[in-house]
């Protein structure tokens, strides 16, 4: 059976059980503060375990896709090394959310495993929670009994807190989890040792394939449990390593979930697999890293130096690493792969087949980069090695590892072939200084919520309303990096929430007696959570809720601009163009979009008189909500990668033939109300994606007043003021000019000043000796450094200036110096005292500068002592 196949068949047999197939949500996550990524099947089902959210269909399955790099899920070291770890992964699943419980879900795990994929029920063990002590919980009997009426007790096996009680975070629902584990050993080796012995050993061929959580408490941050009133079963089967069980592989790898990525790299590289366990290493390595880099950046996330982007560059880096060490591969080759990821995920994940050249695009400018860093490091590994030691200090590889992406064995590899070691332990030391200060910058304590009021749905007013009568359902008090908030949820409530590139809403909580200061409004998951520095004195009391205003209508003006601009591009530049990203607050709008190259100043006049032309049209807001997600479809409006929409959606549109998007945020009532639309700037984000920013209404009229402040004041400097520009011209000519006569008048000065060095100089022990105060600048004392020791190999010259009111030292040795064993990174550093500076450089160049000018004198004769 192939991987589609595997697929189709689980997908399939659950819906046969009542169940709603659904899509798999976006593996980058924006809403939720807990997570950079979904790590989990159950992570989009989150707000349906914590009740923040209604429960439309009790069954549900699904093949979600999943990244595990950072946090308590870090497979990241693991991956490639061994044969069943993976950073992107598919996750098939199944949910009941109040609905069936162990009963079922572990009869129709069995059902599946062995009716439909046909697995032999002798190599299947499983687990049940054995019960823990100290949290007062008991064995969980009623799953082991079931498993009975399938396995003897030799393949049912108890299992610890460690394994089988899983919990999703800190705080939150959690309850005991049941295992299945397939033995995919040899017959003979089966024979010799059961397999019950290897289950949770890390066995390579006894692996766990499919888990089955059973959430019945709820854990509270004083770290007590308590029952829910609904019980849910979360399941998660690893797609790789159920391919690798049915299919009769010993190496997820060697599944065609990855062959054909793997033939790939072989044909790029000409190196074969299985030959070598280096080069199998890194052609796992770059099979498994090519889907997690290919699949984010289809959901929007591309490589950068914060954040999930940080995470995605790591990943690919590592997989460039790989290739330029052990497959010898010198040029971009990872961006190639991009037609066999299609191939493999395009049908079951269609949003990476629509983007394939996006994403070829993407990976390769960051190799082309990479690569370039790469050589960068090579030469500072080549710096290091030449100088006198024979340990490079664990600083020092950090850095190689931390700035140059150096992984450590290519550090060591290297330091060896030049007879030398690294610093093993000190490297460790600041590798884990690092993992602990970013531990610590992203940590958030969140006390129990306490509830002021009972339970009531959540209702978001703030389309039509911008103030309203509210209660507050819940608090609580949160730290985060170093500061204290709480987070409140009222309900009805005005206040939109940051997500879709648009900030939350800032404002107020009133009542008879007091005003609380709401500063931020923001989403965790879907639950909308309003964020202020104090809790109303009696919280069980009624309040206005009522949002700033004034901000809200400029952030409206600047959404619904990008809407407009959206539509301008793609009517300009073709319809290429996508979103891929954006920020909308009051003070201006960032509009990320595909595009090849830069666009011209010409295009952007063409963008912004479009823009503005729709402005003035004043077209009214046409908002339909809860439309049914087909229709949206069937209407043509714009849909982004990377978000993940409802069974209904809502839709803006200004003009049928010209702007339809899916958009939650808040709107103008018609274009008019923007005022003005302006440009500020166009620049480049990463391969393939452009970005403009620009400002609307008032902040369109301040910017251009500015503007127009500073051409009345050029039109004075340039002291023409009908044709400023011919002016500046003028000017810049004569100052080129002036410049000209400046280097002639400086050359001469050099000239002079090296005459009068040579004069002043003496021998003195087979040295050439200067030493004197000159009237040139620091920049032109390097200079003539460097051409006075070409001339002299004997040379030993310290020449002094005074600039911007503070003394400046430089020491430069001929070659046949240097070799004596004079040093002059030292000298500087003993005669800069006398000019109470320090400095630096090389055992031939250095220098110092200081504040005491006095000194000068005495620094030029110090130096003397040296020869």
């Amino acid at each position: 059976m192939n991987a589609k196949d595997i697929r189709q068949t689980f997908l399939e047999f659950f819906k046969s059980k009542s169940h709603e197939i659904v899509p798999s949500a976006p593996m980058v996550l924006k809403n939720d503060p807990t997570l950079m990524f979904t790590n989990a099947g159950m992570n989009q089902f989150k707000d349906l375990f914590l009740g923040n959210k209604p429960i439309i269909h009790s069954r549900i399955a699904d093949t979600q896709k999943c990244l595990r790099v950072s946090g308590k899920h870090n497979d990241l070291e693991e991956v490639g090394i061994d044969t069943y770890h993976h950073t992107m992964f598919e996750m098939l699943g199944n949910w009941s959310f109040g609905d069936y419980f162990k009963q079922e879900a572990i009869t129709w795990a069995w059902e599946l495993l062995t009716d439909k994929y046909k697995i032999d029920k002798n190599r299947i063990y499983v687990t049940y929670f054995e019960g823990d002590k100290t949290e007062n919980l008991m064995a969980d009997s009623e799953a082991q009994e079931i498993w009975r009426t399938f396995l003897s007790d030799k393949h049912i096996l108890p299992g610890n807190k460690k394994d089988n009680f899983w919990e999703m975070g800190d705080t939150g629902p959690c309850g005991p989890c049941s295992e299945i584990h397939i033995d995919l050993r040899d017959a003979d080796e089966i024979a010799k040792l059961s397999g019950a012995f290897l289950v949770n050993k890390s066995h390579p061929q006894v692996v766990e394939i499919w888990n089955l959580v059973f959430i019945q408490y709820n854990r509270k941050a004083n770290g007590t449990l308590e029952l829910l009133p609904n019980k849910h079963v979360d399941t998660g089967m690893g797609f790789e390593r159920l391919c690798m069980a049915l299919q009769g592989k010993k190496s997820n790898y060697d599944t065609d979930v990855f062959t054909p990525i793997i033939f790939r790299i072989e044909e790029l590289s000409g190196y074969i697999y299985g030959k070598n366990e280096k080069t199998d290493i890194a052609m796992r390595v770059i099979s498994d890293h090519v889907r997690a880099v290919g699949m984010s950046i289809a959901d929007g996330q591309l490589p950068s130096n914060t954040g999930s982007g940080y995470v995605i560059r790591r990943i690919l880096r590592r997989a460039i690493r790989y290739g330029y060490s052990f497959l010898n591969m010198k040029q971009p080759f990872i961006f190639k792969l991009t037609e066999e990821l299609t191939d493999t995920l395009g049908e079951a994940f269609p949003e990476l087949a629509k983007q394939s050249a996006f994403i070829a695009n993407v990976i390769r400018e960051e190799e082309q980069s990479f690569l370039r860093t790469l050589e960068n490091g090579l030469s500072r590994l080549k710096e290091l090695t030449s100088q006198s030691g024979s340990t490079i200090s664990g600083e020092r590889v950090f850095e190689l590892y931390d700035t140059f992406g150096f992984p450590v064995d290519l550090t060591r590899l290297i330091a060896a072939e030049h007879g030398m070691s690294i610093d093993e332990k000190g490297f460790e030391e600041k590798l884990k200084e690092q993992k602990e200060r970013s531990k610590a910058a992203g940590k958030m304590v969140a006390d129990d919520w306490i509830q002021a009021n009972p339970d009531t749905p959540i209702e978001f007013v703030g389309y039509d309303q911008t103030s309203t009568n509210c209660r507050i359902i819940k608090y609580r008090k949160v730290s985060y990096k170093n500061k204290e908030v709480f987070q409140l949820v009222i309900t009805p409530t005005p206040f939109y929430a940051e997500s879709g590139g648009q900030v939350g809403d800032k404002g107020w909580l009133k009542s008879a007696k007091e005003k609380i200061r709401i500063i931020d409004t923001i989403k965790e998951n879907d639950l909308i959570i309003h964020l202020s520095e104090a809790v109303p004195q009696n919280p069980e009391l009624s309040f206005e809720a009522s949002i700033d205003l004034h901000a809200r209508k400029l952030t409206a003006s600047n959404h619904s601009a990008t809407h407009l601009l959206h539509a301008t591009l793609r009517k300009i530049l073709g319809l290429h163009v996508e979103q891929r990203g954006s920020l909308v607050s009051p003070d201006y709008l960032r509009f990320d979009f595909s595009h090849h190259s830069k666009v011209s100043l010409e295009e952007l006049a063409e963008i912004e008189k479009l823009v503005n032309q729709k402005v003035r049209e004043n077209i009214l807001l046409d908002e339909k909500r809860d439309m049914p997600f087909d229709e949206a479809g069937k209407l043509g409006a714009m849909m982004l990668f990377g978000e993940k929409y409802g069974n209904k959606v809502r839709v803006i549109t200004f003009d049928p033939g010209f702007s339809i998007e899916l958009c939650g945020g808040t709107h103008v009532k018609a274009t008019g109300e923007i005022g003005y639309f302006k440009i500020l700037s166009e620049s480049s984000v990463a391969a393939g994606v452009r970005r403009i920013e620009a400002v609307t209404s008032d902040k369109a009229e301040a910017y251009i007043n500015e503007e127009l402040s500073l051409l009345q004041a050029l039109r004075q400097i340039a002291r023409n003021p009908k044709d400023p520009i011919k002016g500046i011209e003028q000017m810049i000519k004569e100052n080129e000019a002036l410049n000209q006569k400046l280097s002639q008048y400086k050359a001469l000065q050099l000239q002079d000043a090296k005459q009068h060095l040579i004069k002043s100089g003496e021998k003195i022990n087979d040295t050439f000796f200067i030493a004197m105060q000159v009237d040139i600048d620091a920049d032109s004392i390097k200079n003539l450094s460097f051409d006075l020791k070409r001339t002299y190999d004997d040379l030993f010259a310290v020449i002094a200036t005074e600039q911007d009111g503070k003394a400046f030292l430089s020491v430069v040795l001929g070659d046949r110096i240097v070799n004596k064993g004079l040093n002059a990174k030292e000298i500087i550093i003993q005669i800069g005292k006398h000019i109470q500076g320090s400095g630096g450089g090389q055992p031939f160049y250095a220098t110092a500068g200081g504040k005491h000018l006095e000194g000068i004198s005495a620094a030029l004769e110090a130096a003397r002592s040296f020869i």
